[in-house]
């Protein structure tokens, strides 16, 4: 669980912009997208990998799904195969196809499970028509797929389970959202952060209430999105994440290192009265004044 800095629970990759915006799909009528929505959108579209169920029979796919604009899952699957077989079965039949992701916390730390988000929807062959109303993104994503059968699974309910609970996702909120801007390379930049700029997470880490840090062994970035980075203060017997908010929210890739820039810079500007701390509640889960460091000037840009 993250928190901001007000000690009020924050989803670690829900856009907070997206929790009030609109957006029409295909001239359905105009539906909040929001922050359920939001995440389970991310998680599966960043997903390298998902499971398909039909009936008893489950198979995961690596690499053999895309998502469309309208939150529609296209998978890859050789109509020859056994699992072409049962999805020529299944087709047509609502709710019949099953889909489960798992988002997984993109570093090395205990307790990686964020998210599980499960998809039932009807299978369809996929229609090329469909390209016509695809972006560039989306069309080079479904070229990427393997060179099997395309079959289109249109999503009749969706659910998201974390450890605070499980919560039903509105179709046609699932339908109006859109993936944060950087989950898609989440897992590429906290890594490299982790390996090449220590001293720059460091000097981020000072920013966290030193009451969260009390005791721990280490403290280590776990989620990064358009409008903040999360750093885990981890102590032998618990953890807690804390939400370091950027001053602006980051609407590429590419502006990642200067909404950590500004992060640092915001706490030591003139007239700053030191730097504005992030703190966390007494929730933890069980086991199971700085400038702008040398560091910030090669942040990863793509």
């Amino acid at each position: 669980m993250a928190f901001h800095r007000a000690g009020r629970p924050a989803e670690l990759a829900a856009p907070a912009t997206d929790v009030g915006a609109t957006a029409s799909v295909a001239g359905a009528q105009v539906v909040p997208a929001g922050p359920d929505a939001v995440t389970a959108r991310s998680a599966l579209s960043a997903s390298p990998s998902l499971r398909l169920r039909l009936g008893e029979a489950a198979v995961d796919l690596v690499g053999s799904h895309a998502v469309l604009p309208d939150g529609t899952v296209v998978l890859a699957v050789d109509a020859m195969s056994r699992t072409g077989g049962l999805l020529v079965a299944a087709r047509g039949r609502p709710g019949a196809v099953r889909l489960d992701v798992t988002q997984l916390v993109p570093v090395a730390v205990r307790s990686r499970i964020r998210a599980k988000v499960w998809m039932s929807g009807t299978a369809r062959r996929f229609d090329p028509v469909i390209l016509e109303q695809c972006d560039g993104d989306t069309v080079m994503a479904l070229l990427d797929l393997p060179p099997v059968a395309l079959w289109a699974v249109e999503p009749v309910e969706v659910g998201l389970a974390r450890d605070t609970g499980e919560a039903a996702v509105d179709i046609s909120a699932w339908r109006a959202a859109r993936p944060d801007p950087l989950a898609a390379d989440e897992a590429a930049h906290l890594q490299h952060l982790t390996r090449h700029h220590r001293v720059l997470l460091d000097r981020l880490a000072t920013l966290v209430d030193p009451a969260v840090t009390a005791g721990s062994t280490r403290v280590v970035p776990v989620a990064v999105d358009a409008d903040g980075i999360v750093f885990r203060a981890e102590a032998p017997d618990r953890h807690t994440d804390v939400r370091l908010p950027f001053p602006r929210r980051v609407t590429r890739n590419a502006g990642l290192a200067d909404g950590l820039r500004l992060l640092l810079a915001g706490t030591t500007g003139p007239g700053s009265a030191g730097p504005a701390r992030a703190g966390a509640d007494v929730a933890q889960s069980p086991a199971a004044g700085c400038g702008l460091c040398e560091d910030a000037r090669d942040l990863p840009s793509v």
